[in-house]
C-alpha cells in the first residue's frame, strides 16, 4: 500500500446550469470528499491506495462505495452504518467557474469511527498517511483523537505523514482549526497548504516566514498553493517559486487543491527533485479546473504525461 487516508465522502450534486443556486432546478449526481479526492488522484496515477471511512446504509452510501471500489481503491476498512445518512452537498457554480458549497453532513456516518476502529494491521507496509482538517472538523472532540491514533500507528510503521489543512470555516472556527492542526504539525513530513491557511496557522502572510515556521516544526516538504499565481515549495534547503500552469478553460475550481496534493505526494514517493514535483502537481491542478466535478478532472498518468509533453498522443 502506498497511500492511506481517513475521511468523509459525500454525494455531490452539481448544478446543470451556472448561477445562484436558488435558480438551479436540476443537478448531476457525483461523488466528493477532500480526503477521498486525494486518494482517487493517487490511484489514477498508479499508486496503491486505501480509504478508511463509514457510509450510511442507504442508496447514496452504496453508490459511493461502488464508485470508490471502481477506482481501484482498497475499501476493506469502509463500513455501512445504520441510522446515519450518507452526507450530501450541493455546489453553486458561477459563470467565472467560482462558486460556493452547501453541506448537509450533520450526523455523518464517520462520527462512528473511534480510536478503537484503528489497528496496526491497517497500516502495515504502507508508505504514507494523508490527513486533512476536514475530518477533524466534523466532530472535533472525537475525530482529533482518531487522527492522533492514526498518526501514532503510521509513525510506528515508519510512514510519512502528509497534511492539507483544508480549513472549512463552515465546520469550525479559525481558533479551533488552528489549535487542532497545530497539534498535528510536529508529526507532519509534507505540508500542502493554501496561502490563507498557512497565514492562519503561522500568524504571518510572508511565505518565507511560513516555511521557516514549518522547518522549526521538523516538516521536510512544504508546498504553498496559490491557485492561478502558482506555488511555492521548500525541501532540504531549496526554496522554489513555481509558475502557474494555465488551464485550457476554467470550468469548476473545486478539487484543484486535492489534485495538486495527489501530484505532490506522487512526486515525493518517486523521489523526484522539488521543481519537477511542483510542476507535476500544478499541471494536475490545471487539468482539474477544466472539468466539472470534484474528481472527474483528475488525470491518469498517461494523460498527464501527454499534457506535460513527455508522451506523444496518438489519436488514430
Amino acid at each position: 500500500m502506498d497511500v492511506i487516508t481517513i475521511g468523509d465522502a459525500m454525494v455531490s450534486l452539481n448544478p446543470q446550469t451556472k448561477g445562484p443556486l436558488r435558480f438551479v432546478g436540476s443537478f448531476d449526481r457525483k461523488v466528493g470528499g477532500a480526503e477521498l479526492n486525494v486518494v482517487i488522484g493517487c490511484s489514477r496515477l498508479g499508486l496503491e491506495t486505501k480509504w478508511i471511512s463509514r457510509l450510511g446504509k442507504d442508496e447514496f452510501g452504496r453508490y459511493i462505495y461502488n464508485f470508490v471500489r471502481g477506482e481501484g481503491i482498497d475499501v476493506t476498512d469502509v463500513e455501512f452504518v445504520e441510522g446515519y445518512p450518507t452526507s450530501v452537498h450541493f455546489k453553486e457554480i458561477l459563470e467565472d467557474g467560482s462558486g460556493s458549497t452547501y453541506y448537509y453532513r450533520l450526523n455523518s456516518p464517520t462520527t462512528t469511527i473511534t480510536e478503537n476502529s484503528l489497528s496496526v494491521s491497517q497500516f502495515e507496509g504502507a508508505k504514507l498517511l494523508h490527513i486533512t482538517g476536514v475530518f477533524p472538523a466534523l466532530d472535533k472532540d472525537k475525530n482529533i483523537e482518531v487522527i492522533k491514533k492514526a498518526i501514532s500507528l503510521a509513525k510506528e510503521q515508519g510512514m510519512l505523514i502528509s497534511c492539507d489543512p483544508n480549513i472549512r470555516l463552515k465546520l469550525w472556527s479559525k481558533e479551533d482549526a488552528r489549535m487542532a492542526l497545530r497539534e498535528f504539525l510536529p508529526f507532519v513530513d509534507i505540508l500542502l497548504t493554501g496561502l490563507d491557511e498557512a497565514e492562519l496557522l503561522f500568524g504571518t502572510d510572508q511565505p518565507a516566514e511560513m516555511i521557516q515556521a514549518s522547518k522549526d516544526l521538523g516538516i521536510s516538504y512544504v508546498a504553498i498553493k496559490q491557485g492561478d499565481k502558482g506555488s511555492i515549495g521548500y525541501h532540504n534547503g531549496e526554496f522554489i517559486e513555481s509558475p502557474p500552469v494555465k488551464p485550457k478553460k476554467v470550468v469548476d475550481t473545486v478539487g484543484a487543491g486535492d489534485g495538486f496534493d495527489a501530484g505532490f505526494i506522487y512526486g515525493v514517493l518517486q523521489h523526484w527533485p522539488l521543481e519537477k514535483i511542483l510542476r507535476f502537481a500544478s499541471t494536475i491542478g490545471s487539468m482539474v479546473v477544466s472539468v466539472s466535478g470534484d474528481n472527474e478532472g483528475l488525470p491518469y498518468l498517461d494523460d498527464l504525461l501527454v499534457q506535460l509533453g513527455e508522451k506523444e498522443l496518438i489519436e488514430r
